[in-house]
């Protein structure tokens, strides 16, 4: 008699709304179809950012979409963004600043050689930079080398002071790794690090042509700037209690960065296929930039 009352209770209420019963029947299967396919997709973010904790939406999605297509769920871009906005999944950037470029020094400072130089292969053109890290009471500093083509970090190190000796172990660990230099130009800032003795002679003995910016707009050296902020932003931690520690997970930033994240600016492969490759690499990331997307995004999901 209960189960009766409350079905013709549901009747009258669906009749007051103009709505057949079977409708909301199928509403609320709807509805819950449409819960469990969202927890599916939040868990797999959450796995994905279990490696990448800062990983952004397009990457994602490009990550997932073996699984959302095994699953035949319907995600795309714009449901993606408003599913991690309602979980509070969408990250934020983060910002901090400490000067590791310094520039006022008597040493020689080369011109830019590569204004509207596009590579075509890896291994053509290196870019430079150090970024600083937060250890203990401290900071530590990362030098990266970076293939501006792939994308791909070729060397990096890990020091506790701004000393020319980070940056010459990164360059030591590219060249190692690379036999062949001809027609390499490797990019830098005009900072003393880059600028000493020991860091261009390397360089010259390996045949290498030498590039530097000419004044202290970040733009003229902007993939490795680019680099530097997705390992700050995404994968490196706030704060390293020692070196070793950092050293570590550094490392298995590194690790990451080249062989897991996609990357926009190479066809959303990672660096490390990109490497593999030679010829124009798609660009993905110019509509990224639309003010309405500027406006509902979040800042670090470029």
């Amino acid at each position: 008699m209960r189960h009766n009352g409350k079905r013709q209770s549901l009747s009258a209420l669906c009749a007051l709304l103009g709505y057949s019963r079977q409708a909301f029947y199928q509403f609320e299967k709807n509805n819950s179809q449409a819960c469990f396919e969202a927890e599916l997709v939040i868990q797999q973010v959450l796995l994905h950012r279990s490696l990448q904790p800062r990983l952004g939406t397009r990457k994602l999605l490009v990550l997932m979409q073996g699984f959302v297509q095994e699953h035949q769920l319907k995600m795309g871009r714009d449901a993606l963004f408003d599913l991690l906005r309602e979980h509070k999944l969408l990250v934020k950037k983060r910002r901090r600043k400490v000067q590791t470029t310094f520039s006022n020094h008597w040493q020689k400072k080369y011109p830019n050689l590569i204004r509207e130089y596009v590579p075509k292969a890896p291994n053509l053109l290196w870019v430079s930079d150090i970024t600083y890290i937060l250890v203990g009471d401290g900071f530590a500093y990362l030098s990266l080398v970076t293939d501006a083509y792939s994308r791909k970090i070729v060397g990096y190190c890990v020091s506790e002071t701004l000393s020319a000796m980070g940056s010459l172990k990164a360059l030591s660990m590219a060249l190692k790794y690379c036999p062949d230099t001809s027609g390499l130009i490797h990019h830098s800032d005009r900072g003393v690090q880059y600028c000493c003795l020991e860091y261009v002679n390397l360089l010259k003995d390996n045949t290498i042509q030498i590039s530097m910016t000419q004044s202290g707009d970040p733009l003229e050296n902007a993939i490795a700037e680019r680099v530097n902020g997705i390992l700050k932003q995404e994968l490196l931690a706030d704060h390293y209690p020692n070196l070793a520690v950092a050293k570590k997970g550094i490392a298995q930033a590194v690790l990451i960065y080249n062989s897991l994240r996609p990357h926009s600016s190479c066809d959303m492969m990672t660096p490390q296929q990109a490497h593999q490759q030679t010829g124009d690499l798609r660009r993905r990331w110019k509509n990224y930039y639309k003010k309405r997307e500027v406006d509902l995004k979040s800042p670090a999901d470029f």
